[in-house]
């Protein structure tokens, strides 16, 4: 399931009960069983109200949802124990695209997490997947092509796996999980900083580990001498003084990012610690505070830390009733459906039940609006070819559409 912020207990503990008593939710988390709303009315001249339908249910653990550009309209669904599936003329499909259940270890924030296809996967038929998976009792994290059939185009391969990066995880959380191509044609990859709490490794801050980071390779250049990739010229490290697989560092767990289709401008949530959550404008060697600060303000909380040399976030939220505990990363709506939301970016929280819109002024800050209130667990936003946008139930496995308020 999605990452969760500290404490890390209850929401385990509001995950799996989801799965089992979705009723039992409404009264101990409000992540139950329906897609029921309240009413939002944002202030005049702001983002407008936003309420959900539904679109898709039947599926298993939903954790999010990538578009090929291949002009068939199909959205491709990660369920986190290990399958694809495929919604094609607003409908699953009932044979997956592609399951590797009996390669992965699900659970928890482990499972199948990324899933990016090739900018011309119309005729390589390639995509790449990060999946966790334990060998002689250590955890890893994989990253994987694939080839879609040549005969079919909703099955995979499944023989084509090539495994391109293996990362050990120190713990069991903070595996991160976003695959995306950037307008530059590279993989941007997201790994958390390992996992347990308070960065014990000191991850985050390390420029010799890819724990703690966003990654960009090249898949289709020469391969670097051991590696399975290309190194993209212009990555901002070279060793000693760091991996060259690091385009930004300072990260604690970054559940979902994704590329603003106008700007090309790459949006993260970051899930916190104990106290805030936070998005961030990821920028080339950007570092992002973590350990030194848990959003903009220093952490362990009381301590003191300069900001010198790091990037604050552009918007968080504090683990309180207006807020919630752990960030769903989100998409900078480029969509038509909805007047008055073009140019705004949609996120929301694991399990508070709040989603908000934030907009940039004239003078370049963020400010955020909550735009809607649910009682779902969720665990991804998604947009489709046309950048109109979803909202993933992991409790109740289904896909719904953001829409205006009535």
């Amino acid at each position: 399931m999605p990452p969760q912020a500290e404490d890390e207990m209850r929401p385990s503990l509001a995950l799996c009960l989801c799965l089992v008593a979705p009723a039992l939710l409404v009264m101990l988390f409000g992540c139950g069983g329906g897609s029921s709303s309240t009413a939002i009315n944002p202030p005049p001249g702001g983002p407008p109200a936003l309420a959900l339908s539904a679109f898709v249910s039947g599926l298993a653990s939903p954790v999010g949802m990538e578009v090929p550009d291949d002009g068939t309209g199909r959205l491709f669904v990660l369920e986190q124990g290990g399958r694809i599936r495929i919604i094609q003329n607003g409908a699953l499909v009932a044979t997956p695209f592609l399951d590797i259940t009996s390669k992965l270890e699900s659970g928890g924030e482990k499972g199948l997490l990324g899933l990016a296809f090739h900018p011309s996967f119309s005729s390589n038929r390639r995509f790449f997947v990060y999946y966790t998976r334990r060998l002689s009792l250590q955890l890893q994290s994989v990253f994987s092509e694939y080839a879609a059939s040549s005969s079919n185009p909703n099955q995979a391969d499944a023989s084509s796996e090539r495994i391109l990066l293996v990362v050990n995880q120190p713990f069991d959380n903070h595996n991160g999980g976003q695959l995306a191509f950037g307008p530059d044609g590279f993989l941007y990859i997201g790994l958390g900083d390992g996992g347990s709490e308070g960065d014990p490794q000191g991850n985050g801050q390390n420029l010799q580990t890819l724990l703690g980071k966003i990654l960009r390779i090249d898949v289709d250049g020469a391969v670097a001498p051991g590696k399975q990739y290309a190194i993209p010229a212009d990555n901002p490290f070279t060793p000693p003084s760091g991996l060259s697989e690091i385009w930004a560092y300072g990260l604690r767990n970054p559940w979902r990012f994704s590329f603003d289709r106008v700007t090309g401008k790459l949006f993260a949530g970051d899930v916190g610690q104990d106290s805030f959550e936070e998005v961030d404008i990821i920028t080339k060697a950007g570092n992002f505070g973590w350990n030194k600060m848990e959003a903009s303000h220093c952490y362990p909380p009381g301590s003191s830390c300069s900001t010198a040399g790091l990037i604050l976030p552009i918007m968080e939220y504090a683990h309180n009733s207006s807020g919630g505990e752990a960030i769903i990363g989100g998409v900078l709506y480029r969509g038509s459906a909805i007047a008055g939301l073009a140019g705004a970016y949609v996120f929301g929280d694991l399990s508070s039940g709040h989603v908000w819109a934030g907009v940039q002024d004239s003078s370049g800050n963020w400010s955020q609006t909550l735009v809607l209130n649910h009682n779902l667990t969720v665990s991804s936003f998604g947009q489709d070819a046309a950048g109109e946008l979803y909202l993933f139930d992991y409790g109740n496995g289904a896909v719904l559409r953001l829409r205006a308020a009535p």
